[in-house]
């Protein structure tokens, strides 16, 4: 409902996403123009809000006061800090009390998971599409499950014989696949943890590690008889496609990749391994060694229920345009060398 511009009902208010609320939308739905604008506290600070007594806790949600000239264009440039640097002085910004944090707090989350900028107009007299509760947000991903759709063989250049299977997830209905390669004989299999990265993957960009890391992933799980790599629709360490071109925007002026993500109203990384320890279940596996430099995939996978027995390096060579990439993920995101 947010991604199509129409209203949710969260927590007992009515909010639409800044993002993909049209104008057309925005007066039919809220003819008198009294619509608030809610933003996250990290954003609030970035536009130099902090200063102000409701938009003081960077962990808060921030309300906006609404004003003549707040339409739906400068509603986006307030959410999107791409725009930071291209538009003019904006304002002045009026923070207002937020009478219902709670709610506020799981819309915004609510945004984060459909993939749009974290700005919402809470619409006073909307009609809702939708009705989602705070509980539902706050618990989505927490214990997922997955159902096997379709399996067939699926040859692969150099590599023993191979399964695809696809899987449909029960919170949303996003569709995974894991690669099942070869045969591993009851042991724990090796498994990869890959999250989807059409610039690297399929373009071969520089700027990330990830097509290097899926190719060699496919390696060494050949060589050492068998496995299984899952390719996980989480774009973006889970900002999603639009968001992650608009953080590189943001890193060719000068952020790292965690501060950029940061910057637009996410964490660092938003990914989270329910799904990929639900499609080892379906799979009939709970023992894995993980083939990884981040210790978070181990920890989300045993904290997801799936055992760890031993975590395999997995390196790659740093190129001139990811040297800086791959050090923020040591210094910030705790990757490790080897």
């Amino acid at each position: 409902m947010l991604r199509s511009g129409r209203p949710v009902q969260v927590g007992g208010i009515s909010v639409a996403a800044v993002e993909t609320t049209t104008p057309e939308l925005l007066d039919l739905r809220d003819p008198h123009g009294s619509a608030r604008l809610l933003i996250s506290g990290q954003r609030a600070a970035a536009l130099k809000l902090a200063n102000e007594r409701a938009a003081a806790d960077p962990h808060a949600p921030v309300v906006i006061e609404r004003t003549s000239w707040l339409d739906t264009k400068t509603a986006l440039a307030i959410a999107d800090p791409g725009q930071d640097l291209d538009r003019g002085p904006i304002g002045p910004l009026h923070p207002v009390s937020d009478d219902c944090v709670d709610a506020g707090r799981a819309a915004l989350t609510l945004t984060r998971l459909a993939g749009l900028l974290p700005a919402l107009w809470i619409i006073e007299s909307a009609e809702s599409d939708e009705i989602v509760s705070t509980d539902e947000i706050v618990h989505q991903g927490r214990q997922p499950s997955v159902e096997i759709v379709a399996r067939a063989k699926l040859p692969l250049d150099d590599m023993p014989e191979s399964q695809i299977v696809a899987f449909r997830a029960s919170d949303g209905g996003q569709e995974h696949v894991a690669l099942v390669v070869g045969a591993f004989g009851g042991k724990p299999p090796l498994v990869r943890l890959h999250s989807e990265c059409l610039t690297g993957d399929v373009f071969g960009s520089l700027k990330c590690d990830c097509g290097p890391q899926l190719k060699e992933a496919l390696k060494i799980i050949a060589a050492s008889g068998g496995g299984v790599l899952l390719y996980l629709r989480q774009e973006g360490r889970g900002i999603g496609l639009a968001n992650k071109i608009r953080a590189y925007s943001l890193q060719d002026r000068g952020l790292d990749t965690v501060d950029a993500n940061q910057r637009l109203g996410f964490a660092d990384d938003e990914r989270d391994y329910g799904h990929a320890a639900a499609m080892l279940r379906a799979l009939g596996i709970d023992r894995v060694r993980l083939l990884t430099n981040n210790p978070a995939k181990v920890e989300g996978l045993e904290a997801a229920g799936i055992a760890v027995t031993a975590r395999v390096a997995h390196q790659m060579p740093a190129n001139p345009h990811n040297a800086d990439y791959l050090a923020t993920k040591r210094k910030k995101s705790g990757h490790l060398l080897i």
